[in-house]
């Protein structure tokens, strides 16, 4: 069974995330929740699959600093939040989260996000769609320099074990990086499944010579 921690100081959110996950097929099991991003380092927060962020935890602002310390430690982030604007849903992205949900898209695109990011299969939403669709940033989508890290030590390496060795991380971590980075290139519409196609995107970007490789 998928299950998630949830990161919001709203009850009736909480609750309504609650109910839409024990109706889900198959149903989502909800580890705990909390107005602190600390129930998703605490047991039993700290063991679900997917955490459900809300972006906006006080009036300091948007919490980029919390998603960035969860993504950096591999963990699958859905953003979930009352913000609608582009430029905080392509920052999210360029983060690391795995998707970015406006809440008033409700019930059915939240479960479906949920499962995408359990399974590491992309998953788009409308408001994450259009947002995508009207970036005309140069470089998109925009890795952290930790996953262009990861990445270039893949190019040069035989195994993803080598590559764990190398920058001193375990395997689930090196396989999270560049799961994100494949999610990111499939939301923009640029898919890269394999070793191969990813050389050729990094390529495309700039981020790694030919002769370099």
């Amino acid at each position: 069974m998928t299950s998630i921690v949830v990161v919001d100081d709203h009850p009736a959110v909480v609750a309504g995330v609650r109910a839409w996950c024990q109706a889900a097929e198959p149903p989502i099991e909800v580890l705990d929740s909390g107005a602190s991003v600390s129930v998703a380092w605490l047991d039993p927060g700290d063991r679900a699959d997917v955490v459900v962020l809300d972006l906006q935890l006080d009036i300091t602002g948007p919490a980029y600093g919390d998603l960035k310390r969860l993504v950096d430690a591999g963990r699958q982030v859905v953003v979930y939040t009352m913000r609608e604007d582009r430029e905080t849903a392509l920052t999210c992205l360029d983060i690391g989260a795995f998707t970015y949900l406006t809440k008033a898209e409700g019930e059915d695109h939240l479960v479906a996000a949920i499962q995408a990011a359990a399974s590491n299969t992309p998953y788009t939403p409308p408001a994450l769609s259009g947002a995508l669709g009207t970036d005309t940033r140069a470089n998109r989508p925009k890795l952290t320099q930790r996953q262009i890290d990861v990445l270039l030590e893949w190019f040069h390496c035989e195994s993803k074990e080598m590559v764990a060795q190398k920058l001193n991380l375990t395997v689930s971590t090196v396989n999270g990086y560049l799961d994100r980075v494949r999610v990111k290139y499939a939301n923009v519409g640029r898919e890269a499944p394999t070793k191969a196609a990813l050389v050729a995107r990094a390529i495309q970007d700039g981020i790694v010579r030919v002769d370099e490789l």
